[in-house]
């Protein structure tokens, strides 16, 4: 069906309306014929991308929870100025920006080569600017502040906004960054790219007082701290101090200044603002149907137009934060939507007249939080001072900046949510609503307080007619009143409350000589279905003492108040009425401090004081009130070098042979480039949003988009499916399903190793999980495909029982892949286990489980595909976000039945991978072919995040059942003994890799110990949930850290410390695994983590730091530290055999430059960079000489995925390879070229001279260094001085080898924790890019500690029967899921490279090193877990399962307060619930 014009119909209304938008981008005012495209329902972002082509800003989760999309939006304020915010494009009507500038990452530097000058654009009067990039886009590249680059324009353009006609400040940006997510870097180099900008930033001194590098005496100095930063690659203190120089040098001084330079001088015209003084009134006449938008410009006509339209369906709309998610998640239709214009008198001002602060409900909550800051630094107006405090603070962690920019406080309000942060700060502050409508021509007014407005869930005390004008607050008295703001949610930054409180208390003398309470309010959001006061502890505690024994009555009353059922909706009774209580005490807490500060120096004037103790006063601390950190940490790394690996082995002393120092040009450098920290190839054209993705690639005017047809239950038998409904559909061009894959002759089979699943289901087959592809639907837009798909009509019939959802399920229902259970063995366990002493020493053997839960990649890059077919369809051209180019190839080929020689994939770049994108990516690539082999049109098909999040599976939950036993003896010295391990793994309904992946744990399950005997049996569970697939570790971390549970288990046993414990018992060069490899030498090269524990351990001087510890424990009852000091080794190599290879294509060009393709693809970590500087290094010439354009299978065909951080073996060397082969044909060219002929002339001469200047190079690893054999039988002839079970093969090449210290502190009554510090020691060999492989280090630390805190999948099992469907995922966005954010990085991070590493076995010395690292993210895990233990009045060992979320470290606690919260008898044993 063809597409309706999509030009809009604008109503003319007797002049009364303007009827077309007036937008300006980028310095631009927009013609006509874009701006007039702008519709009611679009947004800002769509409209960019869609109309404008400006794809920078990206499309990441439609939610406003990750910042991708953020861009800067500049009005002409009341007041003459230019006010700048920056706001997220998924959620900022496009229509609201009318009358303003909005600037995109495109609209401040832009990257273009002319020669060897980068040239940006222009200004806004044409003139050429001094520098082609902005200086946040400088610093972020010089910093190494982009990986996969997704996100980085989005961080950019917040930068940009914070930093808009602010003077740079490191305190402000510590503040406010908090709208953006990161899932690559690890959030340090951006933070010092960051700070680099500031002129604020205090530079360290050594203990001589002189900055180590302005140091006339460095060379010769020797202090620890000059030796250690001469080798520093990004030192947060000296290096972020030096940019300035760079800045300075670069840029003007007030570069800060040009958001408003830029501000487009036709919107300063009087004339103009005088015609956006007229409302405005567009109507959506096109196929999307969007409805009406008006924008009235006086409150009596606002109210009028809500009277007129209210039947029909009306919605207000400000910042669209609420509105935007329901009309995208929730499908709301709204047919007309009002903007209330900002010249409406009251609606948008704060104010403070009288004895109120008065807030304009659309106010947007960054200007309350600001007027809110500025009344708080008037020491002369104490009342308003006291009363803006704990608005603003509360507001600090509300949401985001971006949300903030834009949402109101009167939509926070009229929006009701349960779990709304402000709704019970204001209830309690009693606060009082004006609530306004239309009446006979005038406006008329009722006032109605806070704590009456909320009547039930999400509804609240207002007729349909009215909207909340204003919000008024008593001001505090200036002594004796309290207010104060509680939050806990899963994530300190950007997330919705678990519990939140406001809470008011006014205390007076009594009679008696006391202090009484005469007045209280305590108000609760996320205990009940609205914000309700709780009225029985108000009544409880009023006329009381004010005394801890009064609140101690009171906690009891609201426990009994607030108790909630079991299967409660949101989960976590317990949980949630501990907070409650906690929150409770806190407030206690506060107020006596407060009493205190406002007796002052006259105690004897009032009664005593409540009693206090001084190690209880802890507990009134929190996040909300105290100041963010600083995030600072240095990155160490050994001198450059260029070192022998493998290919020395492979063709000689290639290093510094004379054909490669020869060919760099004259006056070029001829230093070495492997080994330099060069920044990231991609880094410019991240940094100016010109790096394009596969949703960004331009395709022609016939494109269709497309949208999955997916399940909508499990458990059950798709009995029908019609696609009618969808093709009647204006706009709809085809729904397709499995019969028309059958009228193409494909094969609808699917799956990496067994051929279990499908592209689209057929009708009659079992519903694997809820979200399992049906079909998709194509249409000329996004909005239209989603509209189809979600028309199309499905019919199923359920089978008996419940669906298995947990891992308890499968158990019980004996749903396993058995084939593929697999055990290994060492020594007879059961034997060792059922001794009492062996030689004298007592046996003591512990058991127990451990949980680990899923993990969701969040890549911030969902996936995405371009199909494009070709000669009447025969052909096809595949732009996929995917890490197996030929994996997609093949199935792509198998299921539209077209040869393979016929499909090209071409992958320029992802954003983001870590496994997600190996396999699961494939079926969205397979449904996009099918629709354009069909249509014989391009198709693109773009997953919404949270379609992503429920379809393509993750990193799978485990349950490891143990029994473990040690050897003491009498010294007090233990040894390891005996371990039997049962590992079970979530694998969904589907195997994908859920065998290898159990495989490889079962690989590490022995970490870094010996073992004597051993066994572990791994079997893979068949649930309901999405098929689970690769993620960064691929099962060694979940084996990993089963073992250093049963470490603490042991120790604490044994009565030994942990430290001890895991020293003592490391492999030594004489031992071996259970599976048979040795260490050291030609085994598996040096064996390095003993010294490098011992090396951290004594830098780091663990025993002070534990004792230091202990102190602070000793002194604060109410806040607890915890240390963990933890070591990984981790094998490289596919365990699969086959996999273990590589090739590259190499041409080396007339003009001296080198491209090389490669079978590897790029996803942030740094390959094509790495491998381009080995090809420079092979050759000699610059690093800008060689580009790697992208990854395709016409180029290099039967390529592996890119997985099992094996990527830079493998095509570095085969890069290498085809290297060599070029330089042996040139060799006798060169030799008859002056000795300085630069690479060109060489290049010239033998094409002239007909040697073929291209070369195919190809890499694998040797036979007997790859690849393990399962079900091989022990040979006959086996050598038995060989190590047990070696005979079935060698699975790793080597080990990457690392340790890990965190230091944490946690609130033991709210559960928050915070990480004071972590050090990182990590063996990469002798790294090709250490700044590369710093940043490596770091993203995988942070990534694993999100996977072991904050990071929960949730599913509907049977511990969350709340949750519909069963087996549907709840976690499917950032508002549900919550990765690290920028305020989760640990406050001191420390990264450092072995020195003195070499690798035989890799290319040029070097080491893998994108998953390895990930595990040491636990250490921050088992230092909570430290913590805990601190906490803690049992001594009994506990099970704390993973993740260690806010849930799980309050509850194990175990202090009285939990313990009233948990079911009588219940509280030894209780475990928050989880999905595993």
């Amino acid at each position: 069906m063809k597409m309706k014009s999509t030009h809009l119909r604008y109503e003319e209304d007797a002049g009364a309306y303007r009827t077309e938008p007036t937008l300006f981008v980028n310095g631009k005012r927009l013609p006509s014929s874009l701006s007039s495209r702008a519709r009611p329902n679009q947004t800002l972002l769509d409209f960019l991308r869609v109309e404008c082509k400006l794809t920078g800003s990206k499309l990441g989760c439609g939610e406003g929870g990750c910042g991708a999309c953020t861009v800067l939006v500049s009005r002409l304020s009341g007041k003459g100025r230019v006010v700048h915010v920056a706001v997220n494009a998924c959620l900022f009507p496009v229509l609201a920006a009318d009358g303003c500038h909005v600037t995109t990452i495109e609209g401040i530097g832009s990257f273009k080569h002319d020669g060897s000058t980068l040239q940006s654009n222009c200004d806004r009067n044409g003139e050429a600017k001094e520098d082609y990039l902005h200086p946040i886009q400088r610093a972020m590249i010089d910093f190494h502040g982009s990986q996969c680059g997704y996100c980085t324009p989005g961080i950019i353009m917040a930068l940009y906004g914070l930093f808009a006609d602010n003077e740079p400040n490191a305190k402000h940006l510590e503040e406010h960054l908090d709208g953006n997510l990161c899932r690559c870097t690890g959030y340090r180099p951006i933070w010092d790219a960051a700070r680099s900008l500031c002129g604020d930033v205090e530079e360290t001194v050594g203990p001589c007082g002189t900055p180590c590098r302005q140091c006339p005496e460095r060379e010769d100095c020797t202090m620890d701290c000059n030796v250690r930063d001469k080798a520093v690659c990004s030192s947060t203190a000296s290096k972020v101090n030096a940019y300035q120089t760079v800045l300075r040098e670069k840029h003007s001084d007030d570069w800060w200044k040009q958001p408003t330079a830029m501000f487009p001088t036709e919107l300063l015209d009087e004339g103009l603002q005088n015609q956006l003084t007229k409302p405005l009134k567009v109507c959506d006449d096109s196929i999307h149907n969007g409805g009406t938008w008006y924008q009235p410009t006086s409150l009596l006509d606002l109210l009028s137009l809500i009277e007129t339209h209210n039947e029909a369906g009306v919605k207000l709309v400000v910042g669209n934060t609420e509105v935007g998610i329901e009309t995208k998640f929730k499908h709301a239709i709204y047919s007309t939507m009002i903007h209330p214009s900002r010249s409406i008198p009251g609606l948008y001002d704060v104010s403070t007249p009288d004895d109120f602060l008065v807030i304009g409900s659309c106010a947007s909550l960054s200007s309350l939080q600001s007027t809110c800051h500025q009344l708080m630094s008037d020491e002369s107006e104490a009342r308003k001072a006291k009363t803006a405090r704990p608005i603003h603070d509360m507001l600090r962690w509300f949401a985001s900046t971006q949300i903030r920019n834009v949402a109101c406080i009167g939509g926070n309000l009229v929006t009701a949510s349960p779990i709304s942060d402000m709704n019970p700060m204001l209830a309690s502050m009693r606060g009082v609503l004006t609530l306004a409508k239309h009446d006979r021509g005038e406006v008329a007014r009722r006032q109605i307080n806070v704590s009456d407005f909320f009547t039930g869930y999400r509804s609240v005390a207002m007729h349909t007619n009215e909207i909340i004008e204003c919000v008024s607050v008593p001001l505090l008295r200036d002594r004796f009143e309290y207010v104060s703001p509680f939050k806990q949610a899963r994530r300190r930054e950007d997330d919705i409350s678990i519990v939140t409180a406001g809470m008011r208390l006014s205390v007076t003398v009594s009679c008696g000589n006391k202090w009484s309470i005469d007045s209280i309010s305590l108000a609760f959001g996320g205990v009940a279905p609205t914000t309700i006061l709780a009225q029985e502890t108000m009544a409880y505690l009023t006329g009381r003492e004010f005394s801890e024994a009064s609140f101690d009555g009171a906690r009891r009353v609201l426990q009994d108040e607030l108790r909630m059922p079991d299967d409660v909706p949101g989960g976590q009774p317990q949980y949630r009425l501990t907070l409650a209580s906690s929150f409770l005490y806190k407030f206690f807490l506060y107020c006596a401090g407060e009493l205190v500060k406002d007796v002052g120096d006259s105690p004897g004037k009032y009664p005593p004081l409540p009693v206090v103790e001084d190690e209880a006063s802890s507990g009134a601390a929190g996040f909300i009130s105290a100041a963010k950190p600083s995030i600072t940490g240095t990155q160490t790394y050994p001198e450059p070098m260029v070192a022998a690996g493998l290919e020395s082995e492979k063709y000689g002393d290639v290093i510094r042979s004379k054909p490669m120092a020869a060919v760099a040009a004259k006056g070029q450098s001829k230093e070495d480039l492997v080994g330099k920290p060069a920044t990231h190839a991609s880094g410019p054209l991240h940094c100016t949003g010109e790096a394009l993705y596969a949703d960004d690639i331009p395709s022609s005017d016939s494109l269709l988009h497309g949208s999955l047809i997916l399940a909508t239950q499990c458990h059950s038998t798709l009995e029908s499916i019609d696609v009618s409904p969808a093709l009647q559909i204006p706009g709809v061009a085809g729904a397709f399903t499995h019969e028309d894959i059958i009228k193409l002759g494909g094969d609808n089979r699917m799956g990496p190793i067994l051929l279990d699943d499908v592209a689209f289901l057929q009708v009659g087959e079992q519903v694997g999980f809820v979200g399992q592809v049906l079909g998709i639907v194509v249409a000329d837009s996004q909005e239209i495909a989603e509209k189809g798909a979600r028309a199309v009509s499905t019919t199923y019939s359920e089978l008996d029982g419940n669906a298995i959802v947990s891992i308890e399920d499968a158990i019980l229902a004996n749903s396993f892949w058995t084939d593929f259970r697999h055990t290994i063995q060492r020594g007879d366990v059961d034997d060792a286990l059922k001794q009492s002493e062996v030689d004298g020493k007592k046996l003591v053997v512990v058991e127990g489980s451990f949980r680990s839960g899923g993990q969701e990649h969040f890549y911030l890059e969902p996936n995405s595909t371009l199909a494009v077919p070709s000669e009447s369809a025969t052909n096809l051209t595949i732009y996929a976000s995917t890490q197996a180019p030929t994996k997609t190839q093949d199935f792509v080929a198998r299921v539209t039945n077209t040869p393979a020689a016929r499909v090209v994939v071409r992958m320029k770049r992802m954003g983001g991978g870590f496994g997600g994108k190996e396999t699961r990516s494939v079926f969205s690539s397979v449904a996009c072919a099918v629709a354009a082999k069909l249509t014989n049109r391009p198709c693109r098909l773009t997953m919404n995040r949270d379609t992503d999040m429920a379809t393509t599976g993750g990193r799978h939950a485990f349950l490891a059942k143990y029994k473990a036993g040690a050897l003491v003896a009498d010294d007090g010295s233990v040894k390891l003994h005996a371990f039997s391990v049962q590992l079970f793994n979530n694998g969904g309904c589907k195997f994908d890799l859920t065998g290898p992946v159990l495989d490889r744990a079962l690989f590490h399950v022995d970490n870094c110990y010996m073992w004597p005997n051993f066994r572990a049996v791994g079997t893979p569970c068949r649930t309901s949930q999405p098929p689970h697939t690769a993620f960064r570790g691929f099962g060694g971390p979940q084996g990993m850290a089963v073992t250093e549970h049963v470490m603490d288990h042991l120790a604490q046993a044994c009565n030994v410390s942990g430290d001890q414990l895991r020293r003592t018992n490391m492999y030594t060069l004489q031992d071996c695994t259970p599976f048979g490899m040795r260490f050291g030498g030609k085994f598996t090269g040096k064996w390095n983590v003993p010294s490098m524990f011992d090396c951290l351990y004594s830098d780091l001087d663990i025993p002070g730091r534990r004792a230091a510890a202990s102190e602070f424990n000793k002194k604060n009852k109410w806040s607890k530290r915890g240390i963990a000091f933890t070591p990984t080794k981790f094998g490289i190599a596919f365990t699969a055999k086959f996999m273990n290879q590589g090739g590259a294509l190499v041409h080396l060009y007339t003009d001296g430059t080198v491209l090389v393709s490669h079978g590897g693809t790029e996803m942030g970590q740094g390959l094509h960079t790495k491998v381009c500087q080995v090809a420079a290094q092979a050759f000699g010439i610059p690093l800008d000489d060689v580009y790697v354009n992208d990854s395709s299978t016409d180029k290099v065909a039967n390529t592996i995925p890119s997985a099992a951080s094996m990527s830079t073996d493998l095509y570095g060397m085969a890069t290498l390879d085809a290297c060599q082969k070029i330089l042996k044909r040139i060799k006798v060219i060169r030799e008859s070229l002056p000795a300085d002929a630069p690479l060109k002339d060489v290049a010239k001469k033998a094409f002239f001279d007909r040697i073929d200047l291209t070369a195919h190079g190809f890499f694998a690893v040797d036979d007997d260094r790859c690849g393990f054999d399962w079900a091989m039988e022990k040979p006959e002839d086996f050598d038995d001085t060989q190590p047990e079970n070696s005979w079935k093969g060698h699975p790793f090449n080597y080990f990457t080898q690392g340790v890990a210290f965190a230091e944490v502190e946690i609130d033991v009554l709210t559960g928050n924790h915070k990480t004071i510090r972590a050090d990182v020691l990590v063996d990469v060999g002798s790294s090709i890019n250490p700044a590369i492989d710093i940043g490596q280090i770091e993203g995988a630390y942070i990534q694993g500690v999100g996977w072991c805190t904050t990071e929960e999948v949730v599913y509907a099992d049977s511990d969350h029967t709340w949750i519909r469907p069963r087996a549907r995922v709840f976690t499917t966005g950032p508002g549900t899921y919550k990765i690290p954010a920028f305020n989760d990085v640990p406050e001191t991070f420390n990264v450092s490279l072995l020195e003195d590493a070499s690798n035989p076995f890799a290319v040029h010395s070097s080491k893998a090193v994108g998953e390895p690292p990930f595990f040491l993210g636990t250490s921050v895990f088992y230092a909570i877990k430290d913590a805990v233990k601190a906490a803690r009045t049992s001594d009994d060992y506990f099970e704390f399962r993973m993740p260690a979320t806010s849930e799980r470290i309050r509850m194990a606690c175990g202090d009285y307060i939990s313990e009233e919260c948990i079911a009588a008898g219940k509280a030894s044993s209780f475990q928050p619930k989880g999905s595993y």
